[in-house]
């Protein structure tokens, strides 16, 4: 099966995300994120594992200085630059045309990493800072669009939909207009439905179960699955133990329609969406 072109324009490239499934490397350089804080809170130690990522397949490196997990408290925008930004210049400058993503909500940090070195916006508030649109339209910044319920501090209090699927749909092409009015190119966007965002386990497994119903916006579907609690309560594990539920998802999701995978374990993932591309597209 051939999946029809779908170009995500990321500075002066053109990626066809239907070639393939991509995989997105997570690279956070945070103290507390839920799988991996402070496991690269040095600058170096989070270059050498992107180098890693890449060198295990990762086409694109995701870097994050303030966390997102349910319950975290926000960063300072200064704090943000000052663990992300020496990171970005350094794997730019060690992995040239590799792009490189900044995983932040505010626009101040998206200009600074973008002037680093960094094409990618991953903004897990799709826009919600006045100014973040603007931003990377200026800048010819690629963004990715996740839908949250709430935000990070009080997300998972009591999230609630009338239809999770059609809501968070909803919601998406309303950004996705936003941010074309407010001067970005429609095929630099790439949306995400945000699993773990303000979902319950049901809504989760709804959300990927219909993954496909996203594909009528139009625009690439990234979504990010890995070592998250869904699959740990599913599991009965601890967060350093869901690399195969991971896989499970990674690979319905690959089968289903999602174009990017956003995942800790890249070497692993990698191999999972080599083999399910292999049979969609046979």
């Amino acid at each position: 099966m051939q999946r029809d072109p779908l170009i995500w324009r990321v500075g002066e490239r053109d990626i066809d995300c239907s070639e393939r499934t991509l995989v997105m490397g997570i690279l956070n350089v945070t103290p507390d994120s839920f799988s991996d804080g402070g496991q690269l809170a040095n600058t170096d130690a989070a270059v050498a594992r992107g180098v890693q990522m890449l060198a295990d397949g990762a086409d694109i490196l995701d870097v994050g200085g303030e966390s997102t997990r349910p319950g975290s408290d926000p960063v300072t925008a200064e704090e943000e630059m000052a663990r992300t930004l020496p990171v970005i210049e350094r794997l730019v400058a060690e992995a040239p045309g590799v792009p490189v993503s900044i995983d932040t909500r505010k626009a101040e940090v998206a200009a600074a990493a973008i002037s680093s070195g960094a094409s990618i916006v991953n903004d897990v508030s799709a826009g919600a800072d006045p100014s973040m649109f603007a931003t990377a339209a200026e800048t010819n910044a690629a963004m990715v669009l996740m839908h949250m319920q709430g935000d990070p501090k009080t997300m998972q209090s009591d999230p609630h939909y009338e239809d999770v699927v059609g809501d968070v749909a909803a919601f998406l092409t309303a950004r996705l207009d936003a941010a074309v009015a407010a001067g970005l190119e429609r095929d630099s966007l790439v949306i995400d439905p945000g699993i773990g965002f303000g979902k319950t386990l049901e809504h989760n497994l709804a959300l990927m179960k219909n993954i496909d119903a996203f594909s009528a916006l139009g625009r690439p579907i990234l979504i990010g699955p890995s070592r998250k609690r869904f699959i740990g309560t599913l599991l009965g594990t601890e967060v350093d133990d869901r690399l195969e539920g991971t896989a499970a998802a990674v690979a319905w999701l690959a089968g289903s329609g999602a174009h990017i995978v956003r995942v800790h374990d890249v070497k692993e993932m990698v191999r999972v969406v080599r083999v399910v591309d292999a049979i969609v597209r046979s």
